[in-house]
């Protein structure tokens, strides 16, 4: 039984770029933060790498999904097992297959045998009462969200939004107490985001992704192609909505003709007009952009993104917040949530028809009684 008030938990969060595992803690009450506390990164191997990417799209049974379900849960007992002073763990797992409305969701990682690993209590499967429930199951951070817009005093409707290989933005009126009330969110997925650029530059040159945004700095934006891909059908459904991180890549297959410089430029550009697209599906105008993820590290993406929304952006660190540890700070505090019954999710967020919890919460097997 966890202690009540403020329990410090710890997260971890393992992305679609599959670069390696994110683990963080919060003490929190599950619904306020009170404090941040220790974390570290665990980084995937270059074949820990190739063998989750030849399980994406995999479903449970498929032939790759066990050795993907190994590296998983190998590399987050190795970084988990660092810290100390732990009273619940949010484990994410990593997702291999998202398709809420059909198959479902699925993320490999098994939360029971991290539990005794571990020694601890463990929330986990995050995405699938969601899912069964009618919900896309995605993006769960928007609860976290509108937490840290309360933490950092924030009183105008604002925006965070998540660049990793899928963007995911978060529209938060920091005015609301509590994130399930009606009007305190609105969240879905904006489009592609990192993915596309990084596995152009994987296959053309070998490189895990585009640094400092060296190579799309150099390209030209065709800008219409930007368009064109702008009238894909999902830009205009009504949110909540969610992609998987391949959505579009059969899409991606007609930029091979463009030059490895032109293609990144017109894929960083298509990233951040995907974001100006989705602001036009906010309650009312938001008076900034928070920017948290890997791409917020890409100066070309920022420049893109100021130009293409007319907002002031900037990284979440300018806010005292850690944008590389943010996910990960996502389920420690989810994970207070479920462990209390509270909700993690609502029509606002990932269209589920009513706030829900979910996650499974596995527990250590108690000590045998000698005697």
């Amino acid at each position: 039984m966890l202690k009540s008030g403020a329990i410090w938990a710890l997260g971890a969060m393992s992305g679609t770029s599959l670069d390696g595992v994110d683990a963080a803690m919060v003490l929190t009450d599950g619904l306020t933060i009170s404090d941040f506390g220790p974390h570290a990164y665990r980084p995937y191997t270059a074949l820990e790498q190739s063998t989750l990417r030849a399980a994406l799209g995999q479903w449970p049974g498929d032939p790759a999904v066990q050795a993907a379900a190994e590296v998983v849960e190998t590399a987050h007992a190795e970084v988990l097992s660092r810290f100390r002073g732990v009273d619940v763990v949010g484990f994410h797992g990593q997702t291999l297959a998202h398709d809420p409305g059909g198959r479902g969701t699925h993320q490999a990682g098994d939360g029971a045998l991290l539990s005794n690993v571990l020694g601890l209590p463990v929330v986990w499967d995050f995405r699938s009462n969601d899912v069964a429930m009618g919900g896309q199951g995605a993006p769960l951070a928007p609860f976290f969200h509108h937490a840290c817009a309360r933490w950092i005093g924030a009183t105008e409707p604002l925006v965070f939004l998540n660049l990793g290989g899928v963007g995911n933005l978060t529209w938060i009126d920091p005015k609301i107490e509590r994130p399930e009330a009606p009007g305190a969110l609105l969240a879905f997925d904006t489009g592609p985001a990192n993915a596309p650029v990084n596995d152009l530059l994987r296959m053309r040159l070998g490189a895990d992704f585009d640094r400092d945004g060296a190579v799309a700095s150099t390209g030209t934006v065709d800008e219409a192609a930007v368009t064109h891909f702008l009238g894909h059908n999902y830009f205009y459904r009504m949110p909540p909505k969610s992609l998987d991180r391949d959505a579009f890549s059969s899409t991606f297959r007609t930029y091979d003709a463009m030059t490895t410089e032109n293609a990144a430029a017109t894929l960083t550009a298509i990233a951040a007009a995907a974001v100006a697209k989705g602001l036009e599906h906010c309650p009312m105008p938001p008076t900034r952009i928070l920017v948290t993820g890997g791409g917020r590290l890409n100066p070309v993406l920022m420049r893109e993104l100021t130009t293409r929304t007319g907002l002031p952006t900037a990284h979440v660190e300018s806010e005292n917040l850690n944008g590389d540890m943010l996910e990960a700070q996502a389920f420690a505090y989810l994970a207070v949530r479920i462990s209390r019954g509270m909700p993690t999710s609502g029509p606002t967020t990932t269209r589920v028809a009513t706030a829900i919890g979910g996650g499974r919460i596995s527990r250590p097997p108690s000590p045998a009684i000698s005697g």
